[in-house]
Parts: C-alpha cells; sequence; structure tokens
C-alpha cells in the first residue's frame, strides 16, 4: 500500500509537468518553437510518461487500474510511433522539418493525455467528498476559474485581457450563455477561441457526465457514489444502467455535432468573407447544438457574410432545438420508434400495451411547440413592418422570424440587431428567454415542464381540484412544489440583479435594457441590447453571478447545502393560511 501509494504522488507529479508543458507550449509563443529544445522536451516527457506507466502496471494489482493505465500506455505508445512514422516519411527533410510535423501530433496526444488524468482526478473527487449538489456546483466553478487564467494567456488574446474580463467570458463560455464584454473575434485568437469552444463543450454536457464516460469506457463501471452524481446530473432515474446512459448522451451529442459540422461546413463552402471554414464549421456547431450563442464573427450572425444566408440558419435551428430538447426526449423517441419497427416487421411478437412516450416528453414537446410555433407567429406579426422589411422575399422573412423565435430559447444567436426591435417584441423575448430549454438539455431558463406545470396547476386550482391530472397521469405534489420554488427563486434572483445594475450603471440606462441584460444572463441565453461591452466593473461582477446561479441552479445549491437539515421524524399539526 506504501508502495502504491508513492507511485501516486510520482504519478500526481507527472500530472503537473504535463499541464504546465501544455500550458506552456499553447500560452506563450516563440519565434523559433520548432527548433528550440522545447520539441525535444515533449518527445522526452513522452518517454518519460510512457515507461512510468509501463512500471506502474506491473506494480498495481486491482484489475480497474491496470485497465487506466493500459490505456494511458497504449495512447502514449501510439504517438511515439506515429511521431517515429513521421520522422521516416520525412528523412530527407531538414530536422527543423520535421520538428514541425511531429510537434503537433505530440501536443494533440499529451493534452488528451491530460483529460484523461483529469477525469481520473474528479473520480477521486467523488470518493473524499460526496454531495451531489456540490459537487456540480464545484465542478462549474473550478472550470471557470480554470479557464479564466487560460485565457489570460499570452497567446489566447491579441492584445491581453483583464481578469474580470477574462472571468467573464470563461463563466459565460462555462454556463454556455453567450454574453462578451470583449469581441470574440478580434480580441481572441484561434488558440483563445479553442479554449472557449473546450469550455462550452465542457459547460454544456457537463464534465460529470464526461467523467462517467470515462469511467464507463475505460473501466467497465463504477462506484455506488459516482452512480449518484450521475443520476442526478443526467437526469436519470435509477442507478441502473446509469453509465451506460451517460456514454449514450457523451456519444449522442458528438455525433450531432460532427453532423451539424458537416452541413454548416456544406452550406458555407461556396460563402466569401470566412478564412477558416473549417474552424468555423465545429466551432457554430458545437456552440449551437450547446446553446452558448458565441460566435467568431464580430456582429455573430448578424454578419452581412451570412446575414441571408437562410440554409445555415435553419441549420443552426435545427442544432439548437435538439440541444434544448435535451437527450432524454431524442432518447425516449429512439426507443418508441425501435419498438414500433421491431413490431413492425416481427408478427410473432406480441403488442404490449405500455406507454413508451412518458409524460415528461409529451409535456415537454407540446410546450416547446407552442412556444416555438406562437413565437413565431407573433413575432412574424409584430416584426413585419420593422426588421423583417430588410428581406426581400416570403421564405426570407419567415426564416428570420422562426430564428427570433428559436434563439431565445437560450441559443443566443443574433440574426438582426435587437436594439432595432419594437418593445412588444422585446418584452416578448424577455418572456420566451424566461422559460428557456427543456430539463437535462444544454440550456437554461426556468425550463419548459417548469412553465407548463406552473400553468396546468393555476388551471386546476382555478377548477378547485387539488391535483393536476393529464394525459392519464397524477403529477406528484412534490413537482409543483419544485416548479413553484424555481419560478419564485429565478425572480428574486433577476430582480435583486436589475436593481444592482440599476445602481451601478449610470442614471440614463433604460430599465427595459437592464432587464433584458439580466434575464439574458439568468436564463443563459446571451442576447444582448449591446448594453454588455459598456458594463462597469461591479456591474460584470453581478451578471458572472447571474450566469452562474442561473446555470446550476439556485435551487440546486440550496439543496446540496441543506440536505442534511432535512431529517425530520416528526410532524407539525396541520393549520390553512388565508390567501386571496
Amino acid at each position: 500500500m506504501e508502495r502504491e501509494s508513492l507511485l501516486n504522488y510520482i504519478y500526481r507529479f507527472f500530472d503537473l509537468i504535463v499541464l504546465l508543458t501544455i500550458v506552456f507550449d499553447f500560452g506563450y509563443d516563440f519565434e523559433e518553437n520548432y527548433n528550440t529544445p522545447h520539441v525535444v522536451g515533449l518527445i522526452s516527457l513522452t518517454v518519460a510518461l510512457l515507461g512510468f506507466n509501463i512500471f506502474k502496471s506491473f506494480k498495481y494489482k486491482l484489475r480497474s487500474n491496470k485497465k487506466v493505465i493500459l490505456v494511458n500506455t497504449v495512447l502514449l505508445s501510439a504517438l511515439l510511433l506515429i511521431s517515429g512514422f513521421i520522422a521516416l516519411h520525412n528523412a530527407d527533410f531538414s530536422y527543423h522539418y520535421i520538428l514541425q510535423r511531429i510537434k503537433p501530433v505530440l501536443e494533440g496526444g499529451l493534452i488528451f493525455y491530460f483529460l484523461l488524468r483529469l477525469f481520473v482526478l474528479v473520480r477521486l473527487i467523488y470518493d473524499i467528498y460526496f454531495n451531489p449538489a456540490i459537487i456540480f456546483v464545484g465542478s462549474f466553478f473550478i472550470l471557470a476559474i480554470a479557464g479564466a487564467f487560460l485565457l489570460m494567456l499570452p497567446s489566447a488574446t491579441t492584445n491581453g485581457i483583464s481578469f474580470t474580463n477574462a472571468l467573464f467570458t470563461s463563466t459565460s463560455a462555462v454556463c454556455v450563455t453567450g454574453l462578451t464584454v470583449v469581441d470574440t473575434a478580434k480580441d481572441f485568437t484561434t488558440v483563445g477561441q479553442s479554449i472557449i469552444l473546450v469550455l462550452i463543450q465542457l459547460g454544456g454536457i457537463g464534465i460529470l457526465t464526461f467523467t462517467s464516460f470515462f469511467a464507463f469506457f475505460f473501466r467497465g463501471g463504477s462506484s455506488f457514489k459516482e452512480g449518484l452524481s450521475t443520476k442526478d446530473f443526467i437526469a436519470h432515474e435509477g442507478l441502473k444502467d446509469v453509465f451506460r446512459a451517460a456514454l449514450n448522451v457523451v456519444i449522442f451529442t458528438v455525433s450531432v455535432e460532427i453532423v451539424g459540422a458537416f452541413f454548416i461546413y456544406t452550406s458555407i463552402s461556396q460563402t466569401n468573407g470566412i478564412d477558416n471554414k473549417f474552424f468555423f464549421s465545429i466551432f457554430h456547431s458545437i456552440s449551437a447544438f450547446c446553446n452558448a450563442g458565441f460566435s467568431i464573427f464580430s456582429s455573430g450572425l448578424y454578419d452581412e457574410n451570412i446575414r441571408f444566408h437562410y440554409y445555415f440558419q435553419w441549420i443552426i435551428m435545427v442544432l439548437v432545438v435538439f440541444g434544448g430538447l435535451g437527450h432524454n426526449i431524442v432518447f425516449n423517441f429512439y426507443q418508441y420508434i425501435k419498438t414500433y419497427i421491431v413490431e413492425f416487421f416481427d408478427k410473432t411478437l406480441i403488442h404490449k400495451q405500455i406507454r413508451i412516450i412518458t409524460l415528461n416528453t409529451k409535456i415537454v414537446v407540446y410546450t416547446t411547440i407552442a412556444l416555438l410555433i406562437g413565437g413565431w407567429i407573433f413575432l412574424f406579426i409584430s416584426e413585419y413592418n420593422n426588421t423583417l422589411l430588410m428581406h426581400d422575399t416570403l421564405f426570407g422573412k419567415i426564416t428570420n422570424a422562426a430564428f427570433n423565435s428559436v434563439t431565445p430559447r437560450t441559443a443566443g444567436f443574433n440574426v438582426i440587431n435587437f436594439t432595432d426591435m419594437t418593445l412588444p417584441s422585446l418584452l416578448f423575448v424577455i418572456f420566451l428567454m424566461w422559460i428557456g430549454a427543456s430539463p437535462a438539455s444544454t440550456g437554461g431558463g426556468v425550463k419548459t415542464s417548469t412553465f407548463a406545470l406552473a400553468t396546468l396547476n393555476i388551471l386546476s386550482v382555478a377548477r378547485g381540484k387539488s391535483r393536476i391530472q393529464i394525459f392519464g397521469r397524477r403529477i406528484s405534489s412534490e413537482s409543483t412544489s419544485r416548479a413553484f420554488a424555481i419560478l419564485c427563486i429565478s425572480l428574486i434572483v433577476i430582480g435583486i440583479a436589475i436593481m444592482a445594475l440599476l445602481i451601478f450603471e449610470p442614471n440614463g440606462t433604460p430599465l427595459i435594457t437592464v432587464a433584458f441584460e439580466c434575464f439574458s444572463a439568468y436564463s443563459t441565453v446571451g442576447l444582448s441590447l449591446n448594453f454588455t461591452p459598456t458594463l462597469s466593473e461591479p456591474s460584470k461582477y453581478v451578471l458572472i453571478m447571474v450566469m452562474f446561479i442561473g446555470r446550476i441552479g439556485m435551487l440546486n445549491l440550496m439543496i446540496g447545502l441543506l440536505r442534511h437539515m432535512n431529517h425530520q421524524f416528526y410532524e407539525y399539526p396541520k393549520e390553512n393560511i388565508l390567501i386571496n
């Protein structure tokens, strides 16, 4: 045991060396980066890591540990073999050229190796301190802080960035919001934009889901504690197959993003004004599916190169809707279609009279359709003689109105200048932002099911009923109570934020502008009336807190802190309160 403990300390020392190497490599630019001992250092570090993992494979006794070490050994061996093949293939060239070819392979491999080790560290935290809500909140907090320091690296920005602006951008990316205080296109280099993209991906799908994915993929299982954390985050009922569910979430997310990037690339292949179309496609596909709203155009999707590119806008809308629905809804429909096809082709099977489409799926889908169609009709009518005038065709007007109905559902992309919208349209957009996306999705807001339950409860009370009944099912009182708690907390947090910004900002700032910004931040939307870049330092920290609370959910944090106080084995006498 003492020997294994010493090996773990050495292992963590190597992890620190890898981290510092990656930060040094990508964070600082040097003119002669390829003909310096820097690349030799990368090769030496890879060889040292390979040797240490081989040594550990003989010392560790647990089968699960050996499986992780085997994966690390295969990865490092592949890096060295590929580097050797590249060197032999380019043996006729100078060693400067060979090092230039080898360097990207080693960089990418070491980054992936470090991510594997990072997920192992998160698994270790489960055993040291266990509270699903606190671990969930802590993972976002640590990710936001780490992202801020990475964005402050010299090679991440063109002219440097302050800690406040870096923290704001990092929090906005991790919380998949999209509000920016600096220009993502001009103030960040490709390295900085790549860091933002990684933060969006980890924040959108959740670092705990990635951890569970690697736990299942490399070790075939995990602990009961990890199952509880993952179950809460991906909204999976029960502990059975919870890690397989996390595996499906990661595969589904990556698959949709790859397909989305392909369609985006085909749509812009003939578009001028986009330098790196491959990176543009990947960036906007991930940003759209994660409902982040970040764009590498200074004016967002309102840029003149794609402002009237309706095919591209429909692709973005489809990705936003898929990300906003959540994996539970998609998997539920997949199960239904799979069962229908199997029963259709195999007539010997006896149809089981069971509900495949869950009540949650029905409520989410019907609410989403109602909001999308209702928003499209309202915005088409209210903006027909305003922002829609710039579109000559009816299809263009329909696309623009549809996009403006989809994007407030926490996506945050803009194909118009929202400052040109009429006041009724802005108020309706605020309403859509507040509702947001669906539970267990990449979006924010109070969620569609929460809004639906609150509406159904109002109708039930008006009819004199004591419970909500819909589609042949009775909704539990716990769900209703939680829905109203979320609604109240959201309005309290947004109200406090609005008052704080009105105090910190000049007296001439319109209330609608401040309210729009606060609703956008809390619901992790990212739409703005061009107010965010002008914020003062205190106001930036207010919105940072609002974005963070909106993403993690204040109720989740309160449950994590107060759940241990909820052990009551008694009950007080009941008394009614007058409510008119």
